[in-house]
């Protein structure tokens, strides 16, 4: 285990592509180059509010003890070995173009070797202004803070690719945010957490050099991209195979956000991962109710670009985006070809999935009809998605009445159901238990698929509005059960958070709609 005060950090991105090393944090394009060198703005007290036990020793990190290490985590120390810089990026934002954009509040220290000898990028996110950071100052608050924090370990426990948080930390000063953009900006707590990830890379890298004409660097960086991430890949048509790869990824990735119910809320093109990852945790919500046209970013209305039903459909966009952006190195056809696999990859990927969650053996084309039936049925009814399933997962075998299954699922359900959905919930209910009587596997054998396949703990955003309130009057103890609770989500440990959204969390700010500030 080594110190993060101490240690060698490498620094090939850096080496490997011109940047701007003057150190100016004036706001301002950045033409030619891939990031800018910034030296974070120190804050005034760090104290540390959390830290990853689990993932700093899969990294080898030790614990923070030393008072240089816990100055690192808020910004107030840069060892000699570390090359802080802002990456510099464009993006597609709500379906058009933004041109550039960068790390306007994040700023990577270095490159973390593993004792296995693979590199993370470690970030800090809020830690003061940089080139990118336009008319913002660079700072982040304990509200998205802890949100960033938490959410980033919970999505790695259910199994979903993330990138992940080592720390969060309390900085000892207010920051100014205007939380809904209304007018009615208030100061908040300052707050500071430091990201991992094989790669911070998005994108909106690719397409800032595509639309600059930077063709030369634009070839550099897929070259180098291919040898870092994708090294299987190799031959003369290695960028196409390299596209198709980014295809599967993040088809894996939708199918894995269907499966827990989770929306991201901003999909830019300047938020979606090189590598499949999850990236920047904003506005993003589990469902609660379920609901394919839920979005919980205020910005996101009234059209509802970043729905949870739309992710897939916006994930296929994006990856179009990213196709254009390689045109001047590929194929336009093969790219387009490449591309087009998206639809089969999601598609099969996910009434695999789905199979799973419904506790089937197989699943065939009849199959997907009563996959389709489950979806329009809980569009209708808007069950609890996470209690729902749940409750799936125990069913009798045999139930005898339309009144019997919506007292079953009762539980799961925010408003009584009328005569009509109770007798589509039935229909839907003796549909599926007539296909499970046709599996090949034991009955305990499909429910212990469905209990690895199907959260029952969730981080919900009233659970995270609460401890943050708590926070901010000293209180840590929801805090850090959900920390505990989060690590194991498919367990019935933590019973206690497994409850629907309560009445009073429907219309409060933070719980059921957020900003992009948020």
């Amino acid at each position: 285990m080594k110190l993060l005060s101490s240690n060698n950090y490498k620094k090939e991105f850096v080496t490997a592509f011109p940047g701007d090393d003057s150190g100016n944090l004036t706001p301002r394009q950045t033409p030619g180059v891939l990031y800018s060198k910034v030296i974070p703005t120190p804050v005034e007290k760090v104290t540390l509010l959390a830290w990853s036990a689990e993932l700093a020793q899969e990294l080898g990190i030790a614990n923070p003890d030393d008072e240089l290490s816990l100055a690192i985590l808020g910004g107030n120390h840069v060892t000699d070995a570390m090359y802080p810089y802002a990456a510099c990026y464009a993006g597609h934002q709500f379906g058009g173009w933004a041109g550039q954009l960068g790390d306007g509040r994040a700023i990577t220290l270095g490159e973390w070797e593993t004792h296995k000898g693979n590199s993370w990028e470690l970030q800090l996110k809020g830690a003061g202004l940089t080139p990118y950071s336009r008319r913002a100052d660079g700072r982040a608050v304990l509200r998205s803070s802890v949100r960033e924090y938490l959410m980033s370990e919970a999505m790695h426990y259910l199994g979903v690719p993330t990138t992940r948080a080592l720390s969060l930390v309390a900085t000892g000063e207010p920051v100014l945010r205007d939380m809904f953009y209304n007018g009615n900006a208030a100061f908040e707590a300052g707050a500071i957490v430091m990201r991992a990830a094989p790669s911070f890379l998005r994108f909106g890298n690719f397409e800032l050099l595509n639309s600059r004409k930077e063709t030369d660097n634009l070839r550099q960086l897929v070259d180098w991209t291919i040898s870092r991430y994708y090294p299987h890949i190799q031959g003369e048509d290695k960028i196409i195979s390299f596209f198709k790869e980014v295809v599967e990824r993040t088809a894996h990735l939708m199918v894995e956000w269907q499966r827990v119910g989770f929306v991201h809320g901003v999909m830019n093109t300047d938020n979606m991962s090189i590598l499949g990852l999850t990236i920047d945790y904003g506005p993003y919500s589990f469902l609660d109710d379920y609901d394919p046209d839920f979005t919980p970013n205020t910005t996101d209305l009234p059209g509802r670009r970043y729905a949870f039903g739309k992710q897939p459909s916006i994930a296929y966009w994006n990856l179009g985006c990213l196709a254009a952006a390689l045109l001047p190195l590929a194929d336009k056809d093969a790219l387009v070809a490449a591309l087009e696999t998206f639809k089969q990859q999601y598609w099969q990927k996910y009434y695999a999935m789905m199979g799973t969650k419904l506790g089937l053996d197989q699943v065939s084309r009849l199959d997907t009809d009563l996959i389709l039936q489950v979806e329009k049925t809980l569009a209708t009814l808007k069950p609890d998605m996470t209690i729902f399933f749940q409750l799936l997962i125990d069913l009798p075998l045999y139930m005898g009445s339309a009144e019997e299954v919506a007292a079953y699922f009762n539980e799961s359900l925010y408003e009584e159901l009328t005569e009509a959905q109770s007798e589509q919930l039935y229909t839907l209910i003796s549909a599926y238990l007539e296909r499970l009587n046709k599996n090949t596997i034991k009955r305990q054998a499909s429910q212990e698929l469905m209990r690895k396949t199907n959260p029952r703990f969730i981080l919900r955003n009233y659970l995270l509005h609460q401890a943050i309130e708590q926070l901010n009057e000293g209180k840590t103890e929801l805090f850090e059960q959900l920390q505990e609770a989060l690590k194991d989500p498919y367990s019935t440990k933590h019973n206690a958070f497994f409850q629907k959204r309560p009445e009073w969390a429907t219309q409060q700010a933070g719980c059921s709609m957020l900003s992009c500030s948020s």
